[in-house]
C-alpha cells in the first residue's frame, strides 16, 4: 500500500495513464476541495447542535453583524450571505416561524420590509457564534499559528486573483 493520500494516489494513476499531462495542480486543488468538504462537516456539527442549517446560521449571523437594530433588507441579506435570493425567502420564512426573525414594516417604502432579529434570534446566534468560533479555533489549532497565518495570506491572494474576494 502506498504512503500517498487519496489525492496523491489519483495523481499517480493519472501520471501513469496520461504521462503527457502535468497533473501537479490536482495535488493542490484536490486537497483544497477535500479540505473544504471536511471543514464543512466539522462546521455543520455546531450548526446542528443549535438546530440550525449553515444557511440559517449565515442569515442570523448577517443580521447580528449589522448592529442594532439587527436588521437588513432582503437585498442586503443576499449581498452579505452565501444564500441566493431564491433560497432566502424560504429560510427567512422558516426562521420567522421559529420566532428568530421578523419582517418589519418600512416607513420609507411599504413594499420594503426589512428582516430583523428577534430577542430569541439574537440569543441563539450569540450562543451559536461563540460555539462556532471555538470550533474554528480548534480546527485551526490542528495547523499551528505559522501555517494558519500563511494559509490565510495565500487564500486571500488567490481569492482576489480569482475575483472571488
Amino acid at each position: 500500500m502506498s504512503d500517498l493520500d487519496r489525492a496523491g494516489r489519483i495523481q499517480e494513476e493519472w501520471r501513469r495513464e496520461r504521462p503527457d499531462l502535468d497533473v501537479t495542480p490536482q495535488g493542490v486543488i484536490g486537497r483544497l476541495h477535500r479540505t473544504a468538504l471536511a471543514l464543512t462537516r466539522e462546521l455543520d456539527v455546531v450548526y446542528a447542535a443549535h438546530d440550525l442549517t449553515e444557511a440559517e446560521f449565515d442569515v442570523l449571523a448577517t443580521l447580528r453583524r449589522a448592529g442594532a437594530p439587527y436588521e437588513r433588507t432582503a437585498g442586503e441579506l443576499a449581498e452579505h450571505t452565501m444564500v441566493t435570493t431564491g433560497g432566502l425567502t424560504k429560510r427567512v420564512d422558516r426562521l420567522s416561524e421559529r420566532g428568530l426573525v421578523e419582517r418589519v414594516p418600512s416607513d420609507a417604502d411599504a413594499r420594503r420590509r426589512p428582516v430583523r432579529l428577534t430577542p430569541a434570534g439574537r440569543d441563539l446566534i450569540d450562543r451559536a457564534f461563540a460555539a462556532h468560533i471555538d470550533n474554528e479555533n480548534r480546527l485551526l489549532a490542528l495547523l499551528g499559528d505559522g501555517d494558519a497565518t500563511a494559509l490565510e495570506r495565500i487564500l486571500t491572494r488567490w481569492l482576489s486573483a480569482l475575483g472571488a474576494d
